[in-house]
């Protein structure tokens, strides 16, 4: 078991990725969340694995992607609008396998978006590696992203979805 504030080595991340990678396609939810708190390494790792998958995986920052076409919309428009928005997004990339960093606009309250779900849904289609801001129990099964009286706290007791935690 790795201790507190020591971070794995990327090499080690970058092995599970590659060995959970082809269990994907038998899963109904095509989805890996890389679980840790900011700073933790994640966007080094997914940056890191897209640059090895010579092309084969993208790397999207979904922050920027997904702002830019909020934007013109109103208030109103955007909750009706974001998941159709999510999904013309991936779809612009037609590889099998996205690794998606920077996910935080998925909780902003004004989308009324469950994010975990949103995820889920939109790997139906392809395969997402999702860099996921926030904690995950293994004893427990719990994935959290910020705290409890945060207006965008989030708590998945079991989430059907596969974790690797940085």
């Amino acid at each position: 078991m790795q201790s507190r504030g020591k971070m794995p080595s990327i090499t080690t991340k970058l092995d599970q990725l590659n060995n959970l990678l082809p269990t994907l396609p038998q899963q109904y939810h095509r989805l890996i969340l890389v679980v840790g708190r900011h700073g933790a390494g994640k966007t080094r790792l997914l940056k890191e694995f897209s640059r090895r998958a010579d092309g084969t995986i993208p790397y999207l920052n979904l922050n920027l992607a997904l702002s830019q076409r909020l934007l013109d919309l109103t208030g109103r428009e955007r909750p009706l609008r974001a998941r159709r928005l999510l999904a013309e997004i991936l779809d612009e990339h037609p590889q099998e396998t996205l690794a998606l960093d920077n996910i935080e606009l998925l909780f902003e309250p004004t989308l009324h978006q469950d994010p975990l779900l949103l995820l889920q849904g939109l790997s139906r289609n392809k395969s997402l590696i999702a860099a996921w801001p926030g904690t995950y129990d293994a004893a427990s099964q719990v994935l959290t992203y910020a705290e409890p009286r945060h207006p965008e706290y989030r708590r998945y007791q079991r989430p059907e979805v596969t974790v690797v935690r940085m």
